[in-house]
């Protein structure tokens, strides 16, 4: 973790327990994304900067009034999980729906859920296909062009 992020992390008020699940996440995407391609490998070594702390930056964002936030194309985790862990100590009202097609990255959702002692709804199956699409935040990220994405 770099000096930054451990001041981005303090800014949000994050606690020890909640900046550890954010550590075993980065644990966990460095065991999986060799096997099953959760991120770039090119951006792996950088993983807490370029994926965990570029999640957590959106978290304050969506959480005037929110109480579903769905997160589409879920694969590493990235934002949903990082809200996940966020959600648990600074919004517990919040519910997270993880909705991915790929099985693989589902059962790599679900493990790192179950690790993390997190409480999220994850759907195997494509977004077209998913019902309901709703949610009070709804995120993607590198899903597609936001053209399309809409």
């Amino acid at each position: 973790m770099t000096p930054s992020s451990q001041d981005d992390l303090e800014r949000l008020g994050v606690s020890r327990e909640t900046r550890a699940k954010l550590e075993g996440l980065q644990a966990e995407l460095q065991r999986w994304s060799p096997r099953i391609n959760l991120v770039s490998p090119a951006t792996l070594k950088e993983a807490w900067r370029r994926h965990v702390m570029d999640s957590a930056q959106l978290f304050p964002l969506g959480l005037d009034n929110a109480r579903l936030w769905t997160d589409l194309g879920s694969g590493g985790g990235f934002p949903g999980l990082v809200v996940a862990i966020l959600a648990q100590q600074l919004a517990p009202e919040l519910r997270l729906r993880l909705v991915e097609a790929d099985r693989r990255k589902t059962v790599f959702l679900a493990e790192a859920a179950r690790r993390l002692e997190l409480s999220v709804d994850i759907q195997c199956r494509r977004i077209e296909a998913a019902a309901p699409r709703d949610g009070d935040v709804i995120s993607a990220r590198a899903l597609a062009p936001l053209p399309k994405l809409l």
